[in-house]
């Protein structure tokens, strides 16, 4: 079976480099939902290619029944291909899936061109789209354990010729620059290096919690509307795309309640179906900021075919970076599944996101484009962050504005009432809120 629907244009890259390229989608042949699940995946590993500004010219997909551990592909794939090569001249073929080193090594000796597979491809993705110090510094540390976990020196320079992870311009094994040694002493120092952010990351959640606001982390696969859905709740204009990863460095914003209740907002990377396990490791400091959330939206595309597909998937990382727990267990913050881009559906599917968002709380149906149905989950939101608040009365003198200040802030006053030296109040605290609050009153007192 073979597919050629995607033929793009796009051809931007940095440095006015083009590349031409070929996709080509392996598909073990006897899985289940084959034919579905193998177009969807070239449609994604195409959509990678573009995200990077590849021109791909043509893309294929190639059932195998038995993999070859020499190269993958039997002799009749791989003469076939001998000719699309001759025909097209690329530049660059992406398989989408992982290679072993081997196969890496015989395919590009077969086709005589640069091979790179579907991991090298994100993490050189995320390379182009990183923009902090700390992201830069994550995928520097992912593309060279994912060098040095290949065994063989496949790779020529670890200098960057253009934005990306340096994948896609070295001319592969004919030329051999890196010895494990020099990697080991790159990686050494980037952990380093990393290891000074996290410190400091740590330094500014310490902050945080002195004025503890709560945390809502949005996650989700790459391209659910993440973002749009972040700028349209905090008026922010982080990069909104219709491309794979067009957000990489994770965002954080302040968000006003109805009732004048403040919390923060957290925009992460997206994920995607086998995100690599080195980029896991590299981007979990980033993501830590999940971990420590009061709540997590996981927005999901609720018109994409392949919407439970992707659910399943980033419910695998969220299990993993919560170290394997129960996402419905005690120890994991509450997650909140919200099924975004609803104004794309039909009648009939909008009839039934309606009704299995109404029978299970867990669920919210939303379009952060039109911003139909963000009032419920702003709503959704108070109604979770506050669930186990307690209700206090207090009354504050008129003369200590800094106390009054801080109820507004990190409560929810439900009732005030002034009298002629001081306010009564009745509000709203977090458990930890009105800890604080009592050692506030304790050390005022004295």
């Amino acid at each position: 079976m073979t597919s050629d629907t995607s033929k793009s244009s796009l051809s931007v890259s940095k440095n006015n480099e083009v590349f031409h390229t070929v996709v080509i989608q392996p598909v073990l042949t006897g899985k289940t939902d084959e034919n579905k699940l193998s177009k969807s995946s070239l449609v994604e590993t195409v959509g990678l290619a573009k995200a990077i500004g590849l021109k791909v010219l043509t893309d294929r997909i190639i059932n195998i029944r038995n993999p070859s551990p020499a190269s993958l592909f039997g002799s009749g794939t791989i003469n076939d291909f001998k000719r699309i090569i001759s025909n097209l001249s690329p530049d660059l073929i992406i398989i989408g899936m992982t290679l072993s080193p081997i196969q890496q090594r015989n395919l590009e000796r077969e086709w005589q061109v640069k091979v790179i597979d579907r991991t090298a491809l994100i993490i050189e993705i995320f390379g182009d789209r990183a923009r902090t110090r700390e992201g830069v510094l994550q995928v520097d540390l992912a593309a060279l354990s994912y060098q040095r976990s290949r065994l063989v020196r496949s790779w020529t320079h670890l200098e960057r010729q253009r934005g990306g992870a340096g994948f896609l311009g070295g001319p592969g094994e004919s030329q051999l620059e890196i010895d494990r040694r020099l990697i080991d002493k790159r990686i050494s120092k980037l952990k380093q290096q990393l290891e000074q952010v996290k410190r400091t990351r740590g330094l500014h959640r310490k902050a945080r919690n002195k004025i503890p606001l709560p945390i809502v982390s949005l996650v989700g696969y790459t391209n659910a509307g993440k973002s749009t859905l972040f700028n349209m709740l905090t008026q922010s204009d982080v990069i909104a795309e219709d491309m794979l990863f067009a957000t990489l460095d994770p965002t954080m914003r302040a968000l006003k309640l109805p009732s004048g209740q403040k919390v923060i907002l957290s925009d992460t990377v997206g994920f995607i179906q086998e995100l690599p396990t080195h980029l896991i490791a590299a981007f979990r400091s980033t993501l830590e900021e999940v971990i420590a959330a009061d709540l997590v939206l996981h927005i999901r595309d609720a018109a994409h075919p392949e919407s439970d597909r992707q659910r399943d998937n980033v419910n695998l990382i969220l299990t993993e970076l919560f170290n394997g727990k129960e996402l419905s267990s005690e120890n994991v913050p509450p997650i909140v599944e919200v099924y975004n881009k609803i104004d794309l559906l039909d009648d009939e599917q909008r009839e039934y996101i309606r009704n299995q968002t109404g029978r299970d709380p867990g669920f919210i149906a939303l379009s952060s484009l039109s911003g139909e149905g963000c009032p419920g989950l702003i709503e959704k939101i108070y109604q979770i962050i506050n669930v186990n608040h307690n209700v206090i009365d207090v009354d504050i003198p008129i003369t200590d504005g800094a106390t009054l200040a801080w109820l507004y802030e990190n409560g929810n006053i439900i009732e005030r009432r002034d009298k002629r030296m001081s306010s009564h109040l009745k509000v709203q605290l977090s458990p930890k809120n009105e800890t604080l609050f009592m050692r506030r009153k304790i050390t005022h007192s004295k």
